[in-house]
């Protein structure tokens, strides 16, 4: 698994996630929130597995 969720995607991922999942503990959201869990953990580990599909890469290209 090649990296390739760059910085400020990983940072939105990982907010996004943890709101989700709080509004799920709170008992606020649906049980849908607790999907907050994949943007959570593909910004923790990096990688996401629908951007190979879709050709997207949202890392820093390495300096020429």
């Amino acid at each position: 698994m090649k990296a390739n969720v760059g910085r400020i995607d990983k940072i939105l991922r990982i907010v996004a996630g943890l709101v989700l999942i709080g509004l799920a503990v709170a008992g606020i959201g649906t049980p849908w929130t607790w999907i907050g869990v994949v943007p959570l953990a593909t910004g923790l580990i990096n990688f996401c597995p629908l951007y190979p599909l879709l050709g997207i890469s949202t890392c820093k290209k390495p300096a020429a």
